[in-house]
């Protein structure tokens, strides 16, 4: 029964991630004043199963100079990542164990840049390899400000798993609180998957498309499925952390639609930082602050139990 369920979750995702590239060509063309996919069915609906039966019965090349095992298996490696990961969702029910939620996730975020990182050694190109090396020290730099937020609320919440945000926001959003940890979440999520302002791993204008340039037909829809997989998490995964975790209000999807929209929306406004602006950023902004809001964090909870203990002691 389990196995079963998890097939129809990777399907509804497979499915919300199609729907999710039809909503991003159409935002992104009245963002350019133009009107988006609209041909294919009733105002372009099935625009996105077109492209990807184009894109399967294309011809797929294998590079001579390439390293075929890994070459091969990075792009599966890196979907069937972005597929697991999202068990670590409560959905309220004995089906899965989610009490180390977040430890999972840091887990599946951290080996996501292996198979990157690999795609790109493996496919023997100049390019590739300059992409996947400069998409694995973006990744690494945010995810150390990612993890210290994250610890932070691990702190906060006393536990890892993600129910207990559900708990603790019943009466208040974490976000009215901790804002600008909600930037710098945000900010650390669109570097760790690799979107614009921080799209230097696929820096078409200088690496003509980065670590991927070698891959075609399957490999490069493995790729794009992952890609907009883990963005679709993100988001669902940003609503938890700082709206609640109420899956059984529609009002939740919604937040999580306006939050996959802000990845839409940043990519049709911002162009890409310059590389040492973005290093500065990791280190110089995102880190100091999430270290600032980790020792508040800590001291907060000591003066809680300490209160706890002093009010026991004299009760």
């Amino acid at each position: 029964m389990s196995l079963l369920v998890f097939l129809l979750l990777i399907i509804l995702v497979l499915v919300g991630v199609a729907f999710f590239t039809l909503l991003e060509r159409k935002v992104l063309g009245y963002i350019q004043i133009r009107k988006g996919p609209n041909k294919v069915s009733l105002l372009g609906i099935f625009q996105p199963f077109s492209d990807a039966i184009k894109l399967f019965s294309k011809e797929s090349v294998l590079p001579n100079l390439s390293n075929f095992i890994p070459y091969y298996f990075s792009p599966v490696f890196n979907l069937f990542l972005s597929l697991i990961i999202w068990i670590v969702i409560p959905y309220f029910s004995n089906l899965f164990s989610y009490n180390l939620g977040l430890m999972f996730f840091l887990c599946c975020a951290s080996l996501n840049v292996y198979s990157i990182m690999i795609a790109g050694w493996s496919s023997n190109s100049n390019y590739a390899l300059l992409g996947g090396l400069r998409s694995v020290a973006q990744t690494i730099s945010y995810e150390v400000s990612l993890f210290i937020i994250l610890l932070s609320f691990i702190i906060l919440i006393g536990g890892y798993c993600l129910i207990d945000f559900y708990y603790l926001q019943y009466f208040g959003w974490y976000i009215l609180l901790y804002f600008p940890l909600c930037l710098c979440l945000f900010s650390s999520f669109l570097a760790d998957t690799n979107r614009t302002p921080f799209d230097f791993a696929e820096g078409e204008s200088e690496l003509v498309s980065g670590f991927n340039v070698e891959y075609s037909s399957g490999g490069f829809i493995l790729i794009f499925l992952s890609e907009y997989s883990m963005i679709l998490f993100m988001s669902l995964f940003s609503c938890i952390v700082f709206f609640g975790c109420d899956l059984f209000s529609i009002f939740f999807f919604m937040k999580m639609v306006f939050f996959s929209f802000l990845f839409i929306w940043v990519r049709g406004t911002l162009p890409r930082f310059r590389y040492d602006k973005l290093m500065y950023l990791a280190w110089k902004c995102y880190l100091p602050l999430s270290l600032n809001y980790l020792i508040f964090f800590v001291c907060y909870k000591l003066f809680i139990i300490s209160m706890f203990i002093y009010c026991i002691k004299f009760s």
